[in-house]
């Protein structure tokens, strides 16, 4: 980290969003261009902890934790709707009450769902896009994803969706696919699996699960979403990801003319390892 970088303060807060306490981290000069951070299953504002401070000196960085995530309020399924629906609404709420007017809606796995239902729902609040390993397209989905996701989907069997909850499951997810796996910080996948073994946690995540395959039929209409806006897109993805492979990042070429397309040497957890490479990608394309 170099003495600039190092000299970023991060700022965390806790705001009140339709009775739920929000947490969000955040840097940089309130005045300049923001770049909203969406992150993805089973992590946390964490996951852009290294990002931040690379970003803050340039955009107004704002990471958001969702309901049922991180630092946030995590009600139980009684109490909250846990769909990709209503934590978009309320990842939008926060951002109306901060202030956020438009913005670049940096998206890794479950941010693309999220920041593509803020994007289709507000297009003039859309500064551009990065892309991390989040699917709008069919040819992203490995059969390791169709493995898990089908039989709960169509028979509602919960063997192999439960098993994405397991210690075991989240190491893999920062590992597989890494360059140099012993030069990962294990308190990554640690954290992570500590919020994932809170209680309720379980149930939060399998009605997502169930949930995410209403995202399916959306893709068309974010396909669309892009050939008719064409965001600014820069698309920074981990080729080694088991689940979500190289031909969901290329696909974004069909529709969108300003794309960039890059390939990290990384896999799911591409900030891991490359957060510098994404944050120069971010500069050069923004």
């Amino acid at each position: 980290m170099s003495a600039s970088t190092a000299s970023i303060l991060v700022e965390h807060h806790h705001v009140d969003v339709k009775g739920l306490s929000m947490f969000y981290r955040a840097a940089g000069h309130p005045a300049s261009p923001v770049i909203v951070l969406l992150h993805g299953f089973p992590s946390s504002s964490h996951m852009f902890r290294d990002l931040i401070p690379l970003l803050a000196d340039r955009f107004r960085v704002v990471a958001p934790d969702y309901v049922g995530f991180g630092h946030s309020a995590a009600p139980t399924v009684d109490e909250f709707t846990y769909s990709f629906d209503a934590l978009a609404m309320q990842v939008g709420a926060l951002l109306d009450r901060i202030g956020v007017t438009d913005a670049i809606y940096y998206m890794h796995d479950y941010g693309g769902p999220i920041g593509l239902r803020l994007a289709t729902a507000h297009p003039e609040r859309v500064r551009g896009l990065v892309v991390q390993n989040a699917n709008a397209y069919m040819e992203g989905l490995t059969p390791a994803v169709a493995g898990v996701f089908m039989p709960l989907w169509e028979k509602g069997d919960e063997t192999g969706a439960r098993q994405m909850l397991l210690a075991e499951t989240t190491r893999m997810q920062y590992v597989a696919g890494a360059r140099q796996p012993t030069l990962l910080n294990p308190d990554a996948w640690v954290m992570d699996q500590a919020l994932l073994d809170r209680a309720g946690s379980a149930e939060r995540q399998m009605a997502l699960f169930r949930d995410y395959r209403h995202n399916v039929p959306l893709f068309d209409v974010w396909q669309a979403y892009f050939r008719r806006h064409q965001p600014k897109t820069l698309v920074a993805w981990g080729r080694g990801d088991p689940f979500f492979g190289v031909p969901g990042a290329e696909a974004f070429r069909r529709d969108l003319q300003d794309v960039r397309v890059e390939l990290l040497d990384s896999g799911h957890f591409a900030l891991e390892e490359d957060a510098p490479r994404v944050a120069e990608l971010i500069r050069q394309t923004f």
